[in-house]
């Protein structure tokens, strides 16, 4: 009864603090987002103006419900549905209004643009294509973006503190999550570009990869001759005969190989389902198969709970838990994929991989497959080999696995993966070995990467791109390297690295959401997650 009644009063006093006013710190007036609107007089100015993009068929029916919550609480205008429009063209026309109007003396949009903050909501395919579209305008301020957790993973936003379970939808949980926007801190997040060259096959389809078949944010850009400056570059010095070209990015991770999976835990230690929820981590193949059976069956894929439960399925299915010590070492990384990386400018040096690892994860967020942290926290030791990581270093963690059961350390409280290294930049060198395909995955979305048959090489090289602001929750797990709470006494700032004729080039200069990509027509947003 005492608790019941301490319920009620933070009930009554949580009303009393959203109420109507509470809302006018985060409505736009409708003039500064329709184009060609002329300046009128606005009694109170937004503190906190939010633009709100929502993925409507992430997470089942929370995506809907949540577009109709936001819409009926705030300005329909400043509320967008990403099924039906596209985040690069609204920003663009809603900056283009904001200038127009700052020319003409209108100081209600120069604070607006100022203190503008973007929610989206959906997956973290949906969260990095709005991260992607904002790094891509190169916005004079870009704004901080907020993430709502409605996929099934929801590693980024747990990252930084919005959690990873799907929220309330209601507009007292709106309103609640408004409010933490409100007081969130902004940091920096560095994002990372792929390269990714092969040969143009002999025979087959032209295409190695179907569009279809590859992740929103990883898309075909050309082909390049064996005259190309940059093909020599970037493919060891071999001469090819020409190549298809793939460019994309992440914020998170990339993936490659089989990777541990904690997915059938819950009949294995006799832990209760939401434990097993909270724990349960694929690895790039079961999330390729998962992916898989979502385009072919969406029908079935209509809530988190259900989703999570699909996949402990397809892990059990692959047999994660089945291998023995005396398994075959074929798929190993190290039997097919020279590794190079670049700490320092312009100086490439082999990364030896243990002949064990199967699994590699490039990691530059702390969360990975429903929340874990790969890397861990190094000692921090004088002239330690490994520095805690950081958000905002212009650095990747590079983590391996061996097999399903290395990855349950990562349950223990100070688990991780093999730490490898720490770079600017990496290099990947798939050559003939004994498997005719890999999986991989950037940031939760999987394809299967066919691999060499002759003596051609596939290359994949992964670099520092840019930085946008993000907003975090305090006491989130991501760390920034300007934050003296979590800086180390050693320091790790950024290098300027990166060369003049490398920025210079058309490859490196967009991370692929805005301009230089457009979702095809038939590709479905849910896929996205």
């Amino acid at each position: 009864m005492k608790l019941h009644g301490i319920g009620l009063i933070r009930g009554i006093m949580a009303n009393s603090h959203f109420g109507e006013d509470f809302l006018k710190d985060f409505r736009i007036p409708k003039y500064v987002l329709v184009p060609e609107s002329k300046s009128e007089h606005v009694a109170d100015v937004p503190q906190c103006p939010v633009l709100v993009f929502i993925n409507s068929k992430s997470g089942g029916q929370l995506g809907g419900n949540l577009l109709v919550t936001y819409r009926s609480l705030l300005n329909e205008n400043q509320v967008y549905d990403l099924g039906q429009e596209a985040p690069d063209k609204v920003l663009s026309q809603i900056y283009a209004n904001l200038e127009m109007l700052k020319r003409n003396g209108d100081e209600v949009a120069t604070k607006i643009q100022e203190s503008l903050r973007i929610i989206v909501a959906g997956g973290d395919g949906t969260a990095g294509w709005l991260l992607g579209v904002v790094s891509d305008l190169r916005l004079s301020h870009s704004p901080p973006i907020a993430t709502v957790p409605l996929g099934t993973g929801n590693n980024l936003p747990f990252a930084f503190g919005w959690g990873k379970k799907n929220p309330g939808t209601d507009p007292q949980s709106v309103k609640h999550f408004l409010d933490q926007v409100k007081r969130a801190k902004e940091m920096k997040i560095d994002s990372w570009h792929i390269l990714m060259r092969m040969r143009i096959p002999k025979e087959g389809p032209c295409d190695p990869i179907a569009p279809l078949d590859l992740p929103h944010s990883l898309h075909a850009f050309g082909r390049v001759s064996d005259s190309n400056e940059l093909n020599v570059a970037q493919t060891f010095g071999v001469l090819q005969e020409g190549c298809h070209t793939f460019r994309g990015g992440f914020w998170n991770y990339f993936s490659m190989g089989r990777s541990s999976s904690l997915g059938v835990l819950s009949s294995i230690l006799n832990i209760n389902l939401q434990s097993y929820l909270n724990h349960s981590r694929m690895d790039a193949q079961v999330s390729y198969a998962f992916h898989t059976e979502r385009k072919l069956h969406p029908e079935k894929f209509k809530n988190q709970l259900t989703n999570q439960a699909t996949y402990a399925k397809i892990t059990h299915s692959q047999g994660w838990f089945s291998s023995s010590p005396s398994q075959s070492t074929s798929r190993n990384i190290a039997e097919f994929a020279k590794v190079k990386i670049m700490k320092n400018h312009g100086q490439w040096e082999d990364l030896q991989i243990p002949p064990n690892i199967k699994s590699i994860v490039i990691l530059n967020l702390p969360s990975f497959s429903g929340g874990f942290n790969p890397w861990g926290v190094p000692a921090r030791r004088h002239n330690g080999r490994f520095t805690p990581a950081y958000v905002d270093d212009g650095l990747v963690e590079v983590v391996g696995f061996r097999d399903a059961w290395h990855g349950l350390v990562l349950l223990a409280p100070k688990g991780h993966g093999t730490r490898l290294a720490q770079a600017h930049r990496i290099r990947f060198e798939f050559h003939k070995g004994a498997i005719d395909h890999t999986y991989m995955r950037i940031d939760g979305e999987p394809w299967k990467q066919p691999l060499p048959v002759d003596d051609e090489t596939i290359m994949v090289e992964i670099s520092h791109l840019h930085q946008v602001n993000i907003l975090a929750r305090h006491g989130c797990r991501s760390k920034s390297v300007h934050n003296p709470e979590s800086h180390s006494s050693e320091g790790n700032e950024e290098e300027d690295w990166d060369d003049e004729e490398t920025r210079g080039s058309a490859e490196y200069k967009k991370f692929g959401a805005a301009d230089t990509f457009k979702l095809p027509e038939e590709i479905d947003v849910s896929h996205l997650s």
